[in-house]
């Protein structure tokens, strides 16, 4: 078993027991606690290669013959199997399919070649479509896949179709979200035991529900839209147990940059991470969606974290869906297994141009910057700018770089307006933005954290130094080749903002 490791530094060793499945973790007791459905769940999904469609039932655990890992058991959830094992190749059924402006197109067309111009769509209200990326733009590349995405949605009468008509006031588009991954979950499409499959390799945000949700290629995505079914590897299972009291300086996003720096960037390819823990348990969901989001840059394959009170009371007034959570067994096997105590993890930065690129941010106070960026399904939360407001109301400071704030989605931006932020003497987030001298929060999309066309909102037209809230720093990745970019916490990104250099928020908050 692995031993308990701290952070003084982060190039600090830890013990990892690499034996195969040699683990056993007994769950904490909210961990074993079942979600009472007020029905059982069935679907009429058309089977991979089938030619009747079949019941879909709940999967039968009482009989199992080895205990199995949440993610092995959502796999078997859902193809209908009492159990299934790492290695396995499994046709499951999917539960919900996203896709977006970026790869809808590719995988519409490839749909309509392979099952016909005139095909249906396996099941009109599990397919969502969410428009996002390269949206507030005049590029008129850009424009047309959302208008691929309309044709295609309004003839195959979808009904979640998050449109955009009006790009010059997104308020005026009542149906649109903005980000993806983040709408998903506000809007009610993340469900505890469910399979999620979608064309982003963020994807796996929604793994923080309890779900088995990864990113798919657009062949992939084609044959789902047909089918409703698709053939997975089940992965094996790292555990990475997150013990100790959060400090008030740290976010999910250090947490999950730390891991990454501990793993690298390949240390989970095609590997489930499952995090668990007493810390764990006392994040709010959107703190769960930013440790789950960064498990591609490990190389994972999807994240989990266990559906508890705090998942079932976010989800109440946002699926009226019933549900059947999934728990890791107490005797599952892990290929690996990670300690960590949280309360002596410092505020971290992943420098350019490795999200594993790993430094503490008081090592890097040297560093000057061009440019703060808040935003993204990483970074672009209402969670992400209450902390940032909660910064700057602590600093009582203006801003020395431009500071580019974008929300997620419209409900964050209404958040930012309207949200009075604690001890503020009643001030909301986007007053106490401005009070810094930060750009006037932007329109919700992803904006610049794919870089994006020229006239993207913040993109880095130059070769600037960037701190950003975002999950990837790779060369040209926001935008100019030659771009420097340090992934932080909104907390530390706050922090560097006010003095210009890489700053450890500790400075300001205590």
């Amino acid at each position: 078993m692995a031993s308990s490791v701290g952070f003084a530094h982060p190039t600090s060793s830890l013990i990892i027991n690499k034996k195969d499945k040699c683990l056993s973790v007994v769950p904490s007791t909210s961990q074993l606690s079942i979600y009472k459905c007020k029905k059982p769940i069935s679907n009429n999904i058309s089977m991979a290669m089938a030619t009747r469609q079949s019941e879909r039932k709940p999967a039968t655990t009482g009989s199992m013959k080895s205990p199995m890992t949440m993610t092995e058991k959502l796999l078997a959830k859902g193809a209908e199997k009492a159990e299934v094992k790492a290695g396995d190749n499994v046709w499951v059924n999917v539960d919900v399919f996203m896709t977006n402006d970026i790869s809808g197109p590719g995988s519409i067309g490839i749909f309509q070649k392979e099952f016909g111009e005139n095909a249906k769509v396996w099941d009109r209200e599990k397919v969502v479509v969410i428009p996002d990326h390269y949206i507030f733009t005049s590029d008129e590349r850009a424009n047309r896949n959302v208008d691929i995405l309309r044709e295609f949605s309004l003839d195959q009468n979808i009904k979640y179709f998050y449109d955009i008509t009006d790009l010059s006031n997104f308020k005026a588009n009542p149906d649109y979200k903005g980000v993806c991954h983040i709408a998903l979950a506000q809007e009610g499409h993340c469900r505890p035991g469910e399979i999620l499959l979608g064309t982003d390799s963020h994807t796996c945000t929604a793994g923080a529900f309890g779900q088995f949700a990864t990113g798919i290629g657009n062949t992939e995505a084609g044959f789902v839209l047909g089918t409703g079914a698709l053939l997975l590897k089940v992965p094996q299972t790292l555990r990475f147990v997150m013990d100790g009291e959060m400090p008030d300086y740290l976010l999910a996003k250090d947490l999950i940059l730390q891991i990454i720096g501990e793993i690298s960037v390949a240390g989970a390819t095609y590997k489930s991470m499952e995090f668990v823990g007493t810390m764990i348990e006392s994040l709010n969901m959107e703190e769960r969606m930013t440790l789950c989001n960064m498990v591609i840059e490990a190389g994972g394959k999807n994240g989990v974290v266990a559906a508890d009170s705090t998942t079932f009371k976010y989800l109440e007034d946002k699926t009226s869906l019933p549900y059947e959570p999934v728990y890791s067994d107490a005797l599952a096997s892990f290929h690996s297994e990670f300690r960590f105590d949280i309360s002596k993890l410092e505020p971290l930065v992943a420098k350019p141009h490795s999200p594993d690129n790993r430094a503490l941010a008081r090592e890097c106070k040297d560093i000057k910057i061009d440019r703060v960026y808040i935003g993204s399904c990483t970074g672009g939360k209402t969670q992400d700018f209450l902390a940032a407001a909660k910064l700057f109301l602590a600093s009582g400071k203006k801003v020395k770089v431009p500071t580019f704030l974008v929300p997620a989605t419209q409900k964050v931006w209404v958040d930012i307006y309207t949200l009075i932020v604690p001890g503020s003497g009643g001030k909301t987030c986007s007053q106490i933005f401005e009070e810094a001298g930060c750009d006037t929060p932007a329109s919700p999309s992803c904006a610049a954290c794919m870089g994006g066309p020229k006239d993207t909102y913040a993109r880095m037209n130059e070769a600037q130094v960037c701190v950003s809230t975002t999950n990837r720093n790779f060369p040209g990745r926001m935008g100019h080749k030659e771009g420097q970019i340090y992934l932080a916490s909104p907390y530390t990104a706050t922090a560097s903002a006010l003095t210009g250099y890489i700053t450890d928020p500790r400075e300001f908050l205590h």
